[in-house]
């Protein structure tokens, strides 16, 4: 199964900051939007920040100044800077490609793609 390929995360202490990467497997060719949702333990996956084809963006209402995500359309890649991490951030973070259509080496990909997923810890 294709993933989206996640890189950053781990522990850090309240007021902390974390960098997270998502990869695509292959030259983006056209994408709806690009997203980062997480998943607390025994909450729902919530969406966290979406960055649109045209570059628009939008945060959930708890990250909100905190959050950024941005892409590189150079290195196919979507990213979420977090600043003034708070323990209640603490969740599994999962990147979406909606609608993805991209080519690499003759192989083309077409759908609705996720990342494998990463911890972040908040705690002191």
């Amino acid at each position: 199964q294709v993933r989206l390929v996640q890189s950053g995360g781990g522990s850090v202490q309240p007021g902390g900051s974390l960098r997270l990467s998502c990869a695509a497997p292959a030259t983006i060719l056209s994408v709806n939007a690009m997203s980062w949702y997480r998943q607390a333990p025994g909450k729902q996956r919530e969406l966290v920040a979406t960055i649109t084809s045209a570059g628009s963006t939008n945060y959930a209402d708890s990250v909100k100044a905190r959050f950024t995500i941005s892409r590189d359309n150079a290195e196919n890649a979507v990213y979420l800077q977090m600043n003034s991490l708070k323990p209640e951030d603490t969740a599994v973070y999962y990147c979406n490609f909606d609608h993805f259509y991209g080519c690499s080496g003759g192989t083309c990909y077409q759908g609705d793609y996720w990342g494998q997923g990463t911890q972040v810890t908040v705690s002191s």
